[in-house]
């Protein structure tokens, strides 16, 4: 048990009350009457004085993150919001708003489909970056996770020959190397994979596991944070089908029959 645990406030009534509030000890929120605090902070305070941006990083560090910091997350959950229907997370989801459920039962059903290989990326890029600066063999870093499969993580797309975030993204980070905001050794484990295997590209999820890993977020939250920023696009699509009154919308027009096998 952590030591703020171990000092964590104890119920007055002892015993299985204590033990009860022992087990959901948190340093994430403290909840009661009148008094909503976050990481510490009031909520009254927070309120009009924190993006949401710098409240994601609050919530998941328990810190603020300084304004360079700030805007360079903030840059990287702008890139990812949307990529249409052509992405299955927002396909499901415009599909999901013409069966009758809830906006949050659409929204989840487009959360859902954000796996391994559609939405995962990211969070194994970080994986292969951090491998990559942390070896200093890129060939050899590459030739290891290509002997498992032979997609590597954030490079290569099915529609861009270049993701057009890829730049604006990598130029923020190099400036920030260049601020001394970040280290910057993840960018030049990227660009030196790259280079390595071109012509194929960076795509998104490369861009953004560069940013992620350069301000010390951990791999698995690559993925929580990508599904952050992807759920405002589901959304969007989501209210947008709603209001195009369809029913049980299908994947294909009902004018087209899928080919029997």
């Amino acid at each position: 048990m952590s030591e703020r645990a171990k000092a964590a406030p104890q119920s007055s009534g002892g015993g299985a009350e204590a033990e009860v509030a022992a087990w959901w000890a948190t340093a994430v929120s403290r909840i009661e009457p009148d008094v909503i605090e976050l990481r510490g902070r009031p909520i009254q305070d927070l309120i009009g004085s924190i993006g949401f941006a710098e409240m994601i990083w609050l919530m998941l560090r328990g810190e603020r993150p300084d304004p360079s910091r700030a805007a360079l997350l903030e840059a990287a959950l702008v890139s990812s919001v949307d990529h249409g229907p052509h992405a299955p997370s927002i396909a499901v989801a415009r599909m999901a708003a013409t069966c009758g459920v809830g906006l949050n039962n659409a929204v989840a059903t487009g959360v859902n489909l954000l796996g391994d290989v559609h939405g995962g990326a990211g969070e194994q890029c970080v994986a292969l970056l951090e491998d990559v600066a942390g070896d200093g063999d890129t060939a050899a870093v590459v030739a290891r996770w290509r002997a498992r499969d032979k997609y590597l993580p954030g490079f290569g797309h099915r529609f861009h020959t270049r993701d057009p975030r890829r730049d604006p993204l990598l130029a923020l980070v190099a400036q920030a190397v260049a601020d001394g905001v970040v280290p910057g050794a993840h960018l030049r484990a990227a660009i030196e994979v790259e280079r390595l295997i071109a012509p194929t590209p960076m795509n998104i999820d490369g861009a953004t596991a560069v940013v992620y890993a350069e301000l010390g977020f951990p791999a698995p939250l690559a993925r929580g944070l990508f599904v952050l920023s992807r759920s405002v696009g589901i959304l969007a699509h989501a209210w947008e089908e709603r209001g195009q009154g369809r029913r049980n919308k299908g994947p294909i027009p009902p004018s087209i029959l899928p080919a029997w096998l």
